[in-house]
């Protein structure tokens, strides 16, 4: 029997969602229909906004240089102590 891993995928989810109550069962469900009802550039764009606020970095310097300037900037003022 050769079964997709969408669907081992799917029976898992399952399995999880069998303890939530109704009314929280229904609120997925109405989110994944909306969800799937989206055009693609909706979802694209909504992308976008996630990149925009959590983590995306966009920058002309290298990361080699930017490592390098990383470095040069460090300061160290601290002695060390004979034992």
């Amino acid at each position: 029997m050769n079964v997709s891993s969408n669907t081992v995928l799917v029976n898992s989810y399952l399995g999880l969602l069998q303890r939530l109550n109704r009314e929280t069962k229904i609120n997925l469900v109405a989110g994944l229909i909306s969800d799937i009802a989206r055009k693609p550039e909706q979802i694209t764009r909504k992308k976008d906004i996630v990149n925009r606020f959590f983590g995306a970095f966009q920058s002309d310097v290298s990361v080699d240089e930017m490592i390098m300037e990383i470095r040069s900037s460090r300061k160290f003022n601290r002695s060390i102590e004979s034992l």
